[in-house]
């Protein structure tokens, strides 16, 4: 894993900083866009609401990025939906540096690819300023998780956050790194 790493951080220093240099005319290499970090999300609904316990959904995200996550708490009480304050309401993780690499490397050419009836990423999920989300409905997509182990099936939140200043530079960055987009 750790020769695939260098590979995509290479590739993106080698090959994808010069392109959009030339394509989006920025002089300085350290001002070309690149990924910030990757922030993955569960949200704890179902098992708040059944008064289930979580702690499979907090292995699973641990197993999945190779990092502890934190469980994030409901701030204050919201009767319509029957949430009291500090009730775990999600857990998340952050992602940087070579562990970012390592999961972004593992999502493009393994994770999209065992993904039911896929066919490419909506190129219409960036929230203006470059970032991209995506959401996937199965936890057992990823290759760390066994589905025989799996008592529940949870969806999950990935968001990459980028330096890029608008969506144009974003997509191109994410598509020279190998995300599969859709055509359109």
């Amino acid at each position: 894993m750790a020769t695939d790493l260098i590979k995509l951080q290479n590739h993106y220093l080698d090959n994808i900083v010069p392109e959009l240099q030339k394509e989006f005319g920025i002089k300085n290499k350290h001002a070309v866009p690149k990924v910030k970090m990757v922030k993955l999300n569960v949200g704890l609904g179902p098992y708040v609401a059944a008064k289930k316990d979580y702690s499979e959904v907090v292995e699973n995200l641990a197993s999945i990025t190779g990092q502890k996550p934190i469980i994030t708490k409901a701030r204050k009480a919201i009767s319509n939906f029957k949430i009291r304050e500090n009730v775990p309401v999600g857990v998340t993780v952050t992602l940087r540096g070579n562990k970012m690499y390592e999961f972004l490397n593992k999502l493009i050419h393994i994770t999209f690819p065992r993904v039911r009836d896929f066919r490419g990423i909506s190129p219409k999920s960036f929230d203006g300023n470059g970032n991209y989300s995506v959401g996937l409905k199965e936890n057992i997509v990823f290759p760390e998780i066994n589905p025989d182990n799996v008592n529940d099936i949870h969806g999950l939140q990935i968001t990459v956050v980028t330096t890029a200043k608008d969506n144009d530079q974003g997509f191109k960055l994410l598509q020279l790194m190998g995300f599969p987009f859709k055509k359109q």
